[in-house]
């Protein structure tokens, strides 16, 4: 009893030694970064004062810090530990405590915001009252701190009401979603590469507070008896390998956006501190590195745990000094600064970037507009389904090559449409955003789907077997969920993908893609899942809840084609140009006319994209040949077997009835 006493005392040592240098590592370097960086120094003019100027970059450490115990307990509980323990309970209350200070601290970190930007005298009365609030609910900067807080406060009281599988998940997802309006804070929102800087914010942001948050789980957790640690440390070095690729690839671009070059980076205190934060990105690697090959295979013995502990705490004081670091960047201007406005074209003004040359037949091979967060998803996707590929093979199991060929192309084919000169020319030419729709809702969906992904993932993944959920678990989950049956039937799935089709471009959402970021990656998002689920309703190998027979498949995809067809001559028969304020706006002195180009994106829809159409019926076309030909074959392989019992039974009937008609007629 006493040597479980004093571990347990240990243990708590531990935990509190983990926090504390946290803390410590972190506001270390969060002062440092400030005076190498010069965001101690109080500005020229509106000077806030000291409380101001050294509280806002506290609070928003506090804040990111809680926001990273917030989101990464909720998700290590989701894939590490199983619903209706103790340990989930206490995971979900911890994710709940961190999102009460992400909520307070967002709260302060907006209100010092608030001082910093219009320097007013502190009071009760209702001026100082009514400019709060104008701040907080007309303009963007103060608009988004509100919604941070706002998400924060829910996150508190879900994270500590529910406590099942799917109502965690929907926290979760919250939780990562309270991290979107923090991307376009600080600089992100005035530097030239404005979309990649805020993809890019947001990756590295989310990608650190899972890695950050499953750790500051593990060192609370440790010690609990319903709890399988060498298990648990497994999964959470799983998360974490993902998180350290998002983290380190997000802030490459990130950097590239700020820093501008070489000697910027080396001669400037922004890149210094860059400089320094991918010092302790290393070395965090290293240790995770370490830990996963050498010490959770032996993490069960009482000196690993010792090493556990060491380790442990060296990656929290690592990650402290990160979190630090990133805070003073927020304060820290980037050596590529935001353009003055009065030199600003109207391309840059709409688009925040400048207007590219023309679109020649070089350039459909040389332009280049990276979106980071498609980069990303596509990264994993291909490294995944190769990762699924070779396992399968490596324990002797088949899987058809021209499956991996099209999940490859489909990958690749996204790559270049969100990254290669789709991207780069979408904002400015209509033909071109439209040509950009067609494939992310036809093209890509229709090599995705062959390559039946959620097959490969069924078989692939490892079945759990303690009550907890992994990959396999939680798609399978998807697979049958309510929602997944309504939405992947055949007419729901046709539905959604010719009417959102028509809703999104003769209503205001085509303009809310084109102004806000969000709307962009929504709009991306939506037409790539609306085409995936609508394919796959017609040919998928995937497991569905339920399929058209074939003649009902041809019936649907010939409705939807005409639908499409008179989609695209409406948008040709336009006699006013669509979203005028923008296309024609930019200031383009090449190519056609907006309204000429308007009429060739109307084209490109009633031609070009019917191509992939095409294809879909041929495809189903065949898969019903195919189909009867099984059921044949079926057919003959049971007559072999009974020895065509039942057709001579069948013949037998039938001379049996004639007799009788023949007997019946004298």
């Amino acid at each position: 009893m006493s040597s479980r006493s004093e571990s347990t005392s240990r243990i708590s040592a531990y935990r509190v030694a983990g926090v504390i240098i946290l803390l410590i590592a972190a506001l270390a370097a969060l002062v440092l970064a400030l005076l190498v960086g010069g965001g101690a120094k109080p500005p020229l003019l509106q000077d806030p004062g000291p409380f101001v100027l050294w509280g806002t970059p506290v609070a928003k450490l506090v804040m990111n810090v809680s926001g990273a115990v917030m989101l990464g307990a909720l998700v290590l509980a989701l894939f590490g530990l199983r619903a209706g323990e103790r340990s989930f309970d206490a995971a979900l209350n911890i994710a709940s405590v961190g999102a009460a200070v992400f909520t307070v601290s967002a709260g302060l970190a907006g209100f010092l915001a608030f001082m910093a930007a219009f320097n007013p005298k502190l009071s009760i009365e209702r001026e100082f009252g009514t400019q709060l609030g104008r701040f907080l609910l007309e303009l963007p900067l103060g608009q988004s701190w509100l919604i941070t807080t706002i998400f924060g406060a829910i996150i508190t009281v879900l994270a500590f009401a529910w406590r099942s599988w799917t109502p965690t998940l929907i926290t979760a997802l919250l939780a990562a979603v309270s991290f979107l309006p923090l991307a376009t804070q600080g600089h992100a929102g005035d530097l030239a590469g404005h979309n990649m800087a805020v993809n890019s914010i947001l990756l590295h942001t989310i990608g650190a507070a899972v890695w950050l948050g499953g750790l500051l789980l593990l060192v609370l957790l440790r010690g609990r008896a319903d709890i399988d640690t060498p298990r648990l440390v497994a999964r959470y070095s799983s998360l974490a390998i993902a998180a350290f690729a998002v983290v380190a690839f997000s802030g490459v671009t990130r950097s590239i956006v700020a820093v501008g070059g070489w000697d910027a980076l080396w001669a400037t205190p922004y890149g210094w501190i860059v400089l320094a934060k991918v010092v302790l990105l290393g070395g965090m690697g290293l240790l995770g590195a370490w830990y996963r090959a050498r010490l959770i295979p032996r993490l069960a013995g009482q000196r690993a745990a010792g090493w556990f502990w060491l380790l442990v705490l060296c990656e929290v004081a690592l990650m402290g000094l990160a979190s630090g670091a990133a805070a003073a960047l927020a304060r820290t201007p980037p050596p590529t600064g935001e353009v003055a406005a009065f030199a600003q074209t109207p391309a840059q003004i709409l688009t925040g970037a400048t207007l590219p040359p023309e679109l020649t037949l070089e350039r459909w091979f040389t332009a280049w507009d990276f979106d980071v967060l498609w980069l990303v998803a596509a990264g994993f996707g291909l490294f995944l389904y190769l990762a699924g590929v070779r396992r399968l093979r490596l324990r002797g199991d088949r899987w058809p090559i021209h499956r991996t060929v099209f999940w490859v192309l489909g990958m690749l084919m996204l790559v270049w449409v969100t990254s290669g000169p789709l991207n780069a020319y979408q904002e400015y030419l209509f033909s071109i955003h439209m040509m950009g729709h067609m494939m992310l809702s036809m093209a890509i969906p229709l090599l995705l789907v062959s390559g039946a992904p959620i097959t490969l993932a069924l078989r692939a993944i490892h079945k759990r077997d303690d009550g907890t959920r992994g990959g396999r678990e939680w798609i399978m989950w998807a697979v049958h969920s309510p929602f997944s049956r309504v939405v992947t039937h055949p007419f729901v799935a046709a539905a959604i993908f010719i009417l959102s089709l028509w809703a999104f471009y003769f209503t205001d959402l085509v303009r809310w893609s084109m102004y806000e970021h969000l709307g962009h990656e929504w709009m991306v998002i939506h037409f790539l899942i609306s085409g995936y689920l609508f394919v796959m309703s017609l040919i998928g190998a995937d497991p569905v809840p339920y399929r058209l027979p074939y003649p009902g498949r041809l019936i649907t995809l010939i409705a939807v084609m005409a639908m499409h067809a008179f989609f695209g001559i409406a948008i040709m028969m336009q006699e006013g140009l669509m979203v005028a304020d923008w296309f024609g706006s930019m200031g383009r002195d090449w190519g056609v006319d907006p309204l000429q180009d308007q009429y060739v994106g109307g084209g490109i829809a009633w031609s070009i994209g019917e191509i992939p159409t095409l294809i879909l019926a041929i495809t189903v076309a065949i898969q019903w040949s195919r189909s009867d030909t099984k059921l044949q074959r079926r057919a003959d392989r049971h007559a072999e077997r009974t020895g065509d019992a039942e057709l001579e039974e069948y013949n037998a009937k039938l001379a049996a009835l004639a007799e009788r008609d023949q007997r019946e007629s004298r």
